[in-house]
């Protein structure tokens, strides 16, 4: 030993035996076989061999000379670094090298060797996989630890590392790196910000991509490491995130994708990060927030992500997100949410997880995607859509998820077609691709897809129902206006031609999106029929009536590929035909389809489908068949004629479901034009089950078979005959219920073949309906103080008289003239029914009800009547104002059935435009809903009337009825005529007119188009230099006239600021109106009181859109317009603007104890237990935007005279003889029902305005407040489909589909107000309650279940999804065409018994 040692201080170096000295005097090939032999020697000691270590100290130096770790040559740097290896493992714990700078140069030196790895093929891997194997085992780079370069040292090696590693290496050199790397982090010191960033820039997106092997190290590193590493990975993000040190590190712009990839990678390495993101969720930067909500809505929705439950605020604060102001966020957040379950396929194979996912789902992110629907933003909508349709296909059709998840997600398919209630085309667009490709997907089976059709439509809610409809009947109009473009092109050119090609192109762009591009490219396509004949005859077989579903598909094949070529990387041109192909192309339905669904009905009528499992009852499956079989009748007429069809409806026939039968004749009716021929065993077999029916069947099917002969039938006057003769002789006034049948197929032949029957049916109205039948009440009505009652406590004999009512009028609207003056005789005897409020013998035998449903019937008669032009000439004005003030009537079910009637004619432009006035009435209304209805109804009129004016800008003649703002004369004339308005200069009366005039003043001036303002101005002006034609020589009707249009005046004045400038024409006044006026007279005095110019407050209309109505009603209105109610009593405090303190408060019209009871039942049913919660909101109901006459006190209410009654005039009666004896006496033309007396000047009587008289006591007639909240959209009230069914076969083209709005914020309503509606779902059914007898607070007796009802109906508002619309146009948009006559009232009779309002709430609660 002591030799040895010797050996060692001297300095000389022993070699290993047989290895001579290694110097730079031998050759490299020389050196490299000396090394060799010296690699083996000491691969072969171990720690154990002191002597030998001892013995080549001196070696171990000489190696780490710089002679060898500079030596050029690359194999003997290899061996050297090799030999180095093992003399750190030998030599272990104590390195032979003790300088800093020795150690340093020698790791320098063999990290890099260490890149010799990256070449596995070479013949020397195997030495450097040894070098990396020792260095890992004996953890040779732990002795850096003490030097001041350590952090040099590992970065280097850490980056040689990633840089060599690949997808060439085996496990074992991955798993020495992972220990040679790992030793350093978890038993260092410390890990530098540059070393961190060595192994996080491997993460980075744009480097993972370039090397998959180095990410898969990094990740193994940072597992390995997880505890060591995370406190330096927290200060990181910390010194980013939260300090904003970009300057850290040069991976500051990737922090985003690191944590996504960490969080992958180890949850446990962001233990602390993840608050930091909530902190940046509320960041002011949209661009950051943005970057954060991508970042969460992936690691959220990770695979077996467990985010959520474990860190629930992050959670929350993200899911506020989907309200954020900036719409990428929104748009990003819908992503995630509608695609969450699409990113989990394992889920179907583990049924226990979809249910717990499905439940977060829907629970926490599907109601915000339910929300961005109706987002402002067009991306975000379809963002939202596309993810629940995905969602629907996924876990509804294919049940993925079991039954269970179907039926947890089953309201998206009402929710999706909700949507085709926007006004945009996109949506509309968008749903009908949805429907084709999600819902029903056109790529099934014939059989299949018939079934998934018939079973969907079983289980949509109504609205859907109408939104599907309506979109079957937009695509089947925009099919024949196609097919009249192919007509046109195929004509030889001509100027009458290209203008006709013009306008049918114009038509057809309206139909796309982005009309003003779709323009050209639509002109384009009508050039390329005309060219090319190949694309017309497609285009022709594609629309034809007999296209198959697989002609469909090839022909628009065919088209596309034709217009593709050359193919280009953007043609528009193309995506514009393929969005009008995918609209017009018969995917679903074709002759095959309407056999297979016959079969699916079949089945369910004889019991053998699987109604059940599929959730359906098979009675609830079959009426919804029939119904859809209905609707495809309209559409798909063609599709219908096989023998096998009309042989199962004619089974349908003879089922006791009436609703089917009905189904079963409309759809005869629709498609059976051509049986005589085709079919004429059916007809042998059909004939004598029509004539039954329309002996003795139920009156809906009795009309519908007359309408059947007479649509299928050539011979149809000797079956109208048989008919006829027998049910005229048989009629009976002493046996009412056996006349309604009859009376409705004698009604129905008087519209369709009135010259055949014309002698009869003159006698059959004037000895019979108005004889015996009007003017006779031979049984007396129930006594109750209820309003209306349900249709089957309707008394016979007054459903008798409404048919006889209906009668007439259909019988005037066949005859289609008043050469005998039949038509003013009607007309009196309507009046004389209003003015009598329906009691038409005044001998008081008739109920309270029957009486309402009389004036119902003759008021929707007056309303049939004015819309042919013959009998509109010949109604005076007195009779119109009357008309007018049935949507005033102390029955709510009578206003609301009138209300619908007079929309749908104003609607069609049927009705003259002072028809349209009458809505200004409705300021009046106190029920809330009825307001807001009445403001949809204008808000959709006038824009299809300025619509209708834009497409036809040449009916210069008929701007006078058209024109929406001419309505300003009419509403001014109805108002001056109002029997509430008596004192000329009273306050509280010009507050109402004011009220009025600014309900329709408001939508009218939403837009200044045309500077309509100036217009209007101009328009009053020049009546006040007219007088009152109804009564030119009164001077108080005429300064009445003036008053009104000094209101008018200072309403536009203080509402617009371009009043002043000149009117773009001069306006023309209705003459039957207003008398020419006066050169002389020049009138320019102010009739206002000083007082009332504080009322007028400035500020511009707020914009009225026809959608604003759904999420919105009251938004608008309730600022300004609807003020009104706040001077209601009792009845009306249930509207969120109401005023307790405003000075007209108990101002009324109508008496306690005639209220309406569903009203009644509203109110007494919620003051119960909700004063507490008024009061303690009593503040939070003022009307913004209007000011106050705090001057004004309840005194002056306690004075006000009492008014006179709503349209009702005194009578003698023997008026009653007196129009009995009109029939018999044409050249009587003197009105029985109307008196010459001075309206403002008879007695005082119960109005019928629906609201209390004005003498409470000022303690009762403070009522509470409501609580303010978010409105909920209230939806229709539940019509049968058939509601005013001929109204809509008259005229399918010119109706318009009630639309739903995007987004928006919602109108404040009291919450008292949406307790009340929503209590009237539980008591309008049974209408059982009394009307109150008292002012002030309603009797504390109301039914407690109905309260109750009213708590569960909100609580599950959400779920159901019936938000979709509004109280708009409910009625369904029926297709026919032939019908031309009013028969609503049938089922107006129980549609409007049931007053069920929805409530929506869609929270835009936004950021900010």
């Amino acid at each position: 030993m002591a030799h040895s040692k010797s050996r060692a201080t001297d300095g000389r170096v022993t070699y290993p035996p047989g290895v001579k000295e290694i110097s730079d005097k031998i050759s490299k090939e020389e050196m490299v076989r000396r090394l060799k032999m010296v690699v083996k020697t000491f691969m072969d000691m171990d720690q154990d061999s002191e002597e030998e270590k001892e013995l080549y100290l001196n070696l171990a130096l000489h190696l780490a000379s710089d002679f060898f770790l500079k030596h050029p040559d690359k194999d003997v740097r290899l061996l050297v670094a090799c030999c180095l290896a093992d003399i750190f493992r030998i030599y272990a714990p104590e390195a032979p090298y003790t300088s800093p700078d020795k150690l340093k140069d020698i790791f320098m030196f063999i990290t890099r060797q260490l890149k010799g790895l990256e070449d596995t093929k070479s013949a020397q891997f195997n030495r450097y996989f040894y070098l990396l194997e020792n260095i890992a085992w004996v953890k040779s780079y732990n002795i850096c630890f003490e030097l001041e370069d350590s952090n040099e040292i590992f970065t280097q090696l850490y980056r040689t590392l990633f840089q060599v590693i690949n997808n060439g290496h085996n496990q074992k050199v991955h798993m020495h790196m992972v220990d040679l790397m790992s030793s350093i982090v978890c038993e260092g010191d410390t890990v530098s910000q540059e070393l961190l960033d060595t192994v996080l820039v491997n993460l980075v997106p744009a480097h993972k991509n370039l090397n998959k092997q180095a990410y898969d190290l990094a990740k193994a590193l940072l597992k390995r490491t997880a505890q060591a590493i995370e406190p330096y990975i927290t200060n990181f993000f910390n010194q980013v995130l939260m300090l904003g040190k970009t300057s850290v590190s040069d991976l500051s712009e990737h922090v985003f994708d690191l944590i996504l990839e960490l969080y992958n990678i180890d949850s446990h390495l962001l233990l602390s990060v993840l608050p930091q993101l909530e902190f940046k969720l509320k960041s002011n930067d949209n661009d950051e927030r943005l970057q954060v909500v991508k970042l969460l809505a992936k690691m959220f929705g990770a695979k077996d992500s467990e985010l959520a439950a474990q860190n629930k605020p992050l959670w929350q604060c993200y899911l506020g997100r989907f309200n954020d102001i900036h719409v990428p966020v929104r748009l990003e957040c819908v992503k995630f949410a509608s695609h969450c379950l699409m990113n989990h396929p394992d889920l179907s194979q583990r049924p226990h997880r979809v249910l717990e996912d499905l439940a977060l789902v829907n629970d926490q992110l599907l109601n915000f995607v339910r929300e961005r629907t109706l987002d402002k933003r067009w991306r975000v909508r379809k963002e939202a859509m596309m993810g629940l349709a995905q969602i629907y296909k996924k876990y509804s059709l294919q049940v993925e998820g079991g039954k269970e998840a179907s039926k947890q997600i089953s309201w998206i398919k009402d929710k999706l077609l909700h949507i085709y209630y926007q006004n945009s085309i996109d949506d509309r667009l968008l749903v009908e691709r949805i429907f084709a490709q999600y819902m029903v997907p056109h790529n099934l089976e014939t059989t299949e897809r018939m079934k998934c059709l018939y079973y969907l439509y079983a289980t949509l809610d109504p609205n859907a129902v109408k939104a599907l409809n309506e979109m079957w009947k937009c695509q089947n109009m925009l099919r024949h206006h196609v097919k009249d473009l192919l007509d046109l092109v195929s004509k030889p050119k001509s100027e009458a031609s290209s203008k006709a090609v013009f306008s049918k192109v114009m038509v057809i762009t309206r139909n796309l999106p982005d009309p003003g591009k779709a323009q050209d490219f639509v002109r384009k396509l009508a050039q390329v029929l005309e060219e090319d004949e190949r694309i017309r005859n497609q285009l022709e077989t594609l629309v034809s009536p007999a296209c198959s579903c697989k002609q469909a598909e090839g022909c628009v094949r065919e088209i596309t590929k034709k217009l593709g070529s050359p193919k280009q990387p953007s043609n528009p041109f193309l995506e514009m035909v393929k969005f009008l192909l995918e609209r017009i192309a018969p995917v679903h339905i074709d002759t095959e389809s309407i056999s297979a669904l016959i079969k699916q009905v079949n089945k369910s009528i004889d019991g053998t489908a699987d109604d059940e499992d599929e959730g359906v009852p098979t009675e609830q499956a079959i009426r919804a068949g029939l119904e859809l079989l209905k609707v495809l009748s309209f559409t798909h007429p063609v599709s219908f004629h096989s023998a096998e069809t009309f042989e199962s409806l004619l089974g349908c026939l003879k089922m006791d479901d009436e609703k089917v039968a009905e189904a079963a004749l409309q759809i005869f009716k629709n498609t059976g034009n051509k049986m005589e021929e085709s079919f004429p065993h059916i007809k042998s077999v059909l004939l004598p089950v029509l004539q039954h029916k329309a002996k003795k069947g139920p009156p809906r099917q009795a009309k519908y078979a007359i309408h059947c002969i007479h649509a299928m039938f050539s011979n149809r006057d000797t079956q109208f005959a048989q008919i006829f003769e027998p049910l005229h002789k048989g009629l009976d006034p002493a046996s009412p219920d056996q006349l309604i049948t009859p009376l409705t197929t004698l009604g129905h032949l008087a519209m369709l073949a009135p010259e055949q029957f014309a002698g009869p049916l003159k006698s059959l109205v004037a000895n019979f309906i108005v004889k015996d039948l009007l003017m006779n009440d031979r049984f007396p009505g129930k006594k109750t103080t209820k309003l209306w009652v349900p249709d089957d406590e309707v008394s016979p004999e007054t459903l008798a008289k409404i048919q006889g009512i209906k009668l007439m009028v259909r019988w005037l609207l066949g005859v289609k003239n008043n050469l005998s003056k039949s038509g003013n005789s009607t007309l009196r005897m309507l009046t004389a029914i209003l003015s009598s409020d329906g009691d038409l013998t005044e001998q008081g035998k008739m109920g309270k009800p029957d009486m309402s449903r009389l004036r119902l019937a003759a008021g929707c008669a007056l309303l049939k009547l004015a819309q042919e032009p013959c009998y509109h000439e010949i109604i005076t004005l007195e009779q119109y104002q009357l008309c007018a003030l049935v949507i005033n009537d102390e029955c709510y079910q009578v206003r609301q059935a009138f209300a619908q009637k007079l929309h749908k004619g104003l609607c069609r432009l049927r009705l003259p435009l002072e028809y349209l006035a009458i809505f200004a009435l409705c300021a009046k209304d106190p029920m809330k809903e009825r307001r807001a209805h009445a403001r949809q109804c204008l808000v959709k009129n006038i824009n299809i009337r300025r619509e209708y004016l834009k497409q036809h800008a040449s009916i210069s003649e008929k701007l006078l009825s058209l024109l929406p703002e001419y309505v300003v004369p009419y509403a001014i004339h109805l108002l001056v005529h109002d029997p509430d308005y008596v004192k000329v200069q009273d306050i509280e009366q010009l507050k109402d007119i004011k009220e009025s005039l600014w309900f329709i003043l408001e939508i009218l001036m939403a837009k200044n188009e045309n500077n309509s303002h100036a217009f209007i101005r101009k328009m009053v002006e020049n009546i006040k230099q007219t007088k009152d034609a109804q009564a030119p020589n009164d001077p108080k009707i005429n300064e009445k006239l003036y008053t009104v249009c000094d209101v008018a005046m200072n309403i536009v004045i203080s509402k617009s600021t371009t009043y002043s400038l000149e009117s773009p024409k001069d306006p023309v006044l209705p003459t039957r109106f207003f008398t020419q006026p006066d050169k002389n007279f020049n009138n320019t005095k102010n009739y206002l009181p000083p007082e009332m110019k504080s009322f007028f407050t400035p500020g511009k209309p707020k914009a009225a859109n026809v959608l604003g109505a759904v999420n919105k009603p009251l938004s608008s209105a309730g600022k300004q317009l609807l003020t009104k109610a706040s001077r209601m009593e009792t009845i009306s405090n249930a509207s969120s603007n109401s005023n307790p303190g405003s000075p007209g408060r108990n101002k009324g019209r109508l008496d306690s104890g005639d209220m309406d009871h569903s009203e009644n039942e509203d109110i007494t049913s919620l003051k119960k237990d909700k004063r507490d919660d008024s009061d303690m909101t009593r503040d939070s109901d003022k009307p913004r935007g209007r000011k106050r006459n705090a001057a004004s006190s309840q005194d002056d209410d306690s004075g006000q005279d009492a008014k006179p009654k709503r349209g009702r005039k005194k009578a003698a009666n023997t008026s009653a003889v007196d129009t009995s004896d009109q029939w018999t006496e044409e050249s009587r033309v003197g009105d029985v029902s109307m008196e010459t007396e001075d309206e403002q000047n008879s007695p005082p009587k119960k109005g019928r305005r629906g609201r209390p008289p004005k003498a409470a006591t000022p303690k009762e007639d403070t009522p509470s407040k409501g609580r303010r909240g978010r409105k909920k959209a209230a939806a229709p009230p539940p019509e049968e489909e058939e509601a005013d069914e001929e109204d809509e076969e008259e005229d399918q083209s010119s109706e318009i589909m009630e639309v739903k709005p995007k987004g928006g914020r919602q109108a404040r309503t009291p919450r008292r107000s949406q307790q009340r509606v929503e209590a009237s779902e539980a008591t309008d059914n049974s209408a059982e309650s009394t009307p109150q007898k008292r002012r002030g607070r309603p009797p504390k007796s109301a039914q407690q279940p109905a309260k109750k009802t009213a708590r569960g109906s909100r609580s599950s508002a959400g779920a159901k999804e019936n938000e979709s619309v509004d109280e708009m146009d409910t009625s369904q948009h029926s297709m026919e065409e032939e019908e031309e006559e009013e028969e609503g009232e049938e089922q107006n009779e129980s549609e409007y018994t049931t007053l069920k309002v929805r409530r929506k709430a869609v929270g835009r609660r936004e950021r900010r």
